[in-house]
């Protein structure tokens, strides 16, 4: 296996989209672009929010899949840890200094078991989600054997439909057996209402929550009888933070895309009306593409096709334009509607992806961009961690 390059070594153009310092206009495409002054602003308000609400901020990694985004977001947003869906995603921000993982997803395949169970050992604080009692014994033994604690959260399904207990009876079976179980600690809920944080009226979302809310105070309640207290209540995205936070109940939010805001999430509309992304969040992450061909002089063809970016959440928006608009894609070719026919062969264009999780999935690098300027490259540190 040949050794890792050393950055002096990285090419522009075939290892890597940039090279600090360079100018913004000769970054190669396509790429993702991070605007940092707006992520930074975005992740300094919503630690600002939780602390103001009085609850913790666990950032959610399955996101950026970055250990130096998380590491900004314990630093100016004061964020506890973060969640993530896979344990290969908990290993990556463990070995990468971040000392408290949350794998926000329940862990059943005896492999990936043992490897949860050695993430205490490179010191992070490891936590899991629990929705069977099947699966308890599972992870005592492997706690035992590696000779570590491994905490578990008892999921409730509040309303996503997917993971997760729907009774408190069931909650507190499982919550008692992870309190007798060697090896494991007892540490509270998990219930994120993931089905409605896209629905676009505030008053929509907050009626589905109203009803999560129930489910996990009575849950709550009966714990505290049995004489088991919830460390973490957790949950809330980024189209719901305002409600958990303030339940009384959650003390903990989940939030990720807060942070760089993509086109659909910037659809769903506030308690005022308007759309989130313009006032209660800014487009951070962008995909810098270039116009590559204008034959035909009513469309412009880009660069960043299916392989740039995922579609499932709809196509990306032409960020600050509205003279263009992005219509169609196939694999490596992105078609704008020109029909003023404004734009020039090599002229970039920022595109907000349809949905930022799945679309950095599929890059190695952020271009962190200042006052045009690259100032910071940072790898995609969990890219295809999917185990």
């Amino acid at each position: 296996m040949n050794a890792p390059l050393k950055s002096e070594e990285l090419e522009v153009g075939f290892d890597i989209p940039a090279a600090i310092g360079m100018d913004e206009s000769a970054i190669q495409t396509p790429c993702l672009v991070l605007d940092l002054d707006a992520l930074e602003r975005n992740v300094a308000k919503m630690g600002a929010i939780a602390k103001e609400m009085g609850v913790r901020h666990r950032a959610h990694g399955k996101m950026h899949k970055s250990v130096d985004v998380a590491l900004l977001q314990e630093k100016l947003g004061g964020a506890c840890g973060v969640c993530c869906q896979k344990v290969s995603e908990a290993e990556v921000f463990a070995r990468g200094g971040i000392k408290d993982v949350l794998v926000s997803n329940q862990v059943r395949d005896p492999a990936k078991i043992d490897r949860l169970a050695r993430i205490p050992k490179l010191g992070a604080r490891t936590i899991c989600c629990v929705d069977d009692l099947d699966n308890v014994a599972d992870l005592s033994k492997a706690a035992v054997r590696h000779g570590v604690q491994i905490e578990c959260l008892v999921e409730i399904d509040c309303g996503a439909g997917r993971c997760g207990v729907t009774t408190t009876p069931e909650v507190v079976a499982i919550a008692k057996a992870i309190d007798a179980a060697d090896g494991l600690r007892f540490a509270g809920i998990q219930a994120y209402q993931g089905a409605m944080q896209h629905l676009d009226l505030y008053e929509d979302r907050k009626a589905k929550i109203d009803i999560a809310v129930a489910m996990v105070a009575d849950a709550v309640k009966e714990l505290q009888a049995e004489g088991l207290s919830c460390d973490i209540v957790g949950g809330g995205g980024t189209g719901s933070y305002y409600f958990e936070g303030t339940s009384g109940v959650y003390n903990e939010l989940q939030c990720g895309s807060y942070a760089f805001m993509d086109a659909d999430y910037g659809r769903i509309l506030d308690k005022d009306g308007r759309r989130i992304d313009q006032g209660e969040w800014e487009n951070a992450l962008f995909i810098l593409t270039s116009v590559m061909s204008h034959a035909k002089a009513e469309k412009a063809i880009c660069d960043a096709g299916l392989k740039a970016q995922s579609v499932d959440s709809g196509l990306p928006s032409v960020f600050g334009r509205d003279d263009v608009e992005y219509v169609k894609c196939s694999d490596e070719h992105g078609v704008i509607a020109d029909p003023q026919g404004v734009l020039k062969v090599n002229e970039k264009l920022r595109l907000v992806p349809g949905h930022c999780d799945p679309t950095c999935n599929v890059h190695d690098w952020y271009v962190g961009v200042r006052s045009g300027k690259v100032e910071a490259l940072w790898p995609v540190s969990a890219r295809g961690k999917a185990y």
